[in-house]
């Protein structure tokens, strides 16, 4: 069974399963003691750590391991952002950060700071500008992805790096999706990643902080890890995590020209064989094993079910999986389609078979989720009725308030209005990617007594 989510979690690499079980017998003692078994774990993990700084691209005494990349991404905003609490307490983020740093922007924000979200194109990319304007004199930290974890694009961070270093302010780079294809360009301050992306076991995260940044830890007090990750430290894992980031850097080019291919492959034939599907995230600036398609008229979490049944394991940014109704923010901020989003991550060792027993799947999983839905368009033309009309989409989910507009715009004549009522956050996105899919013209919302009103006109 293919499984075709290795950007939430990767497969387990062999070598970080050998090393796991070796270290197991040889890690199990306190580092901290002065025995021979406490020898023996202190120098494995020293080794780990040695092994860590050299793909991170960091001194060894720069880097520290936390339980998990989240974990490493909360120590890092929060030590970064009291060791400046003087100069300020503002924070730059992108849109598109992944949840744990939003969220410890909003941990800071409640705490009293200030934070400057900079906004991303449709591909999902920031620009230097955009970060050269929300830097102030009172910006103690800013934060950008190395490469987006929904839409694979890879972010300015090198261009970014040296406007935050002009103007005296560290950068955080949360490293997670893009550290198992190389390190990451630029004078960076502070970055993190976490194991389990690049096929190392769950549990381990890694924040490196550069000499000369001022970083005051925050949270429990404890000596290990130079005082920035409290607990105990898990060598076994902690070894087997270094272990494997060595060897899939080892991998990395010749299996991100392979897997490349392999995504393009879907990229194209994805727009041909499914109809109404926008392709989202960059072209080119892009991870190479990792592609996002949104499908008109399609629920995401039944498409992902009927998807799982052929056998393939995807994941979704579509609100239709998300028990808050709410779309990913990532396609938010970008303004793209969200409704039957799928996102294909493809792991190490996917062969062309996999891919191409997907894209054969693919369009009658789609056709069946569309009729489901009565999502199939007539047969013959609809004779327009009326110069205008008003859908009462009240209580309609993600995709039906869409469903509803493609149904009532054959119903008006070309220069006719259809006007959408709906209580669903999703719609907001929705509507204007489906009149930009469709070739109709937006007009815009307004408040309704009940929801918001969506006006749309027919062009064609």
């Amino acid at each position: 069974m293919p499984y075709f989510d290795a950007a939430s979690a990767a497969p387990l690499h062999p070598v970080a399963r050998q090393a796991l079980l070796a270290a197991l017998d040889e890690g199990w003692a306190d580092p901290a003691r002065l025995y021979r078994e406490g020898r023996r774990a202190r120098l494995l993990l020293d080794a780990a750590r040695e092994t860590a700084a050299e793909a991170v691209g960091c001194r060894p005494d720069e880097l520290v391991f936390t339980p998990s990349g989240t974990r490493a991404v909360h120590v890092g905003v929060e030590g970064a952002l009291a060791g400046r609490r003087r100069v300020g307490g503002h924070l730059v983020v992108s849109a598109v950060e992944h949840s744990s740093v939003l969220h410890a922007a909003e941990a800071h924000e409640a705490r009293g700071g200030t934070r400057t979200e900079v906004p991303v194109d449709r591909s999902g990319a920031v620009t230097p500008a955009g970060y050269a304007e929300a830097l102030r004199p009172d910006t103690a930290l800013a934060c950008l992805q190395s490469a987006n974890h929904e839409v694979g694009t890879l972010q300015p961070v090198a261009e970014v790096a040296e406007l935050c270093r002009a103007a005296g302010v560290p950068l955080l780079v949360d490293a997670a999706q893009s550290l198992a294809w190389g390190q990451v360009p630029g004078e960076w301050s502070l970055l993190t990643g976490s194991a389990h992306k690049w096929g190392g076991p769950p549990g381990v995260g890694l924040l490196a902080v550069r000499k000369g940044v001022r970083f005051a830890p925050q949270g429990p007090a404890d000596e290990r890890e130079s005082g920035r990750s409290a607990g105990f430290e898990n060598i076994p894992a902690v070894v087997a995590a270094a272990a494997s980031l060595r060897a899939v850097r080892a991998e990395a080019e010749a299996e991100a020209a392979r897997l490349r291919v392999l995504v393009d492959r879907i990229r194209r034939r994805v727009a041909r064989l499914v109809p109404d599907v926008e392709v989202v995230g960059a072209a080119d600036l892009r991870l190479p094993h990792l592609v996002t398609f949104s499908c008109l008229y399609v629920d995401g979490e039944t498409l992902l079910h009927e998807l799982d049944r052929a056998g393939f394991s995807v994941s979704s940014g579509s609100s239709c999986t998300s028990s808050t109704l709410t779309p990913s923010h990532v396609l938010k901020a970008m303004g793209v389609l969200s409704e039957g989003n799928v996102r294909v991550s493809l792991p190490p060792g996917t062969t062309a078979e996999d891919v191409n027993r997907f894209l054969e799947v693919l369009p009658t999983a789609v056709a069946g989720v569309r009729e489901q839905l009565g999502a199939v368009p007539p047969a013959t033309p609809v004779a327009p009725d009326a110069e205008s009309l008003q859908i009462d989409a009240l209580g309609e989910r993600c995709p039906q308030p869409v469903i509803s507009l493609a149904r009532a715009v054959l119903r008006v004549p070309v220069g006719g209005t259809v006007t959408v009522v709906s209580d669903d956050e999703v719609a907001r996105l929705d509507i204007p990617a489906w009149c930009a899919m469709r070739g109709h013209e937006y007009l815009g919302e307004a408040p309704a007594p009940v929801g918001t009103s969506y006006r749309v006109r027919r062009l064609h």
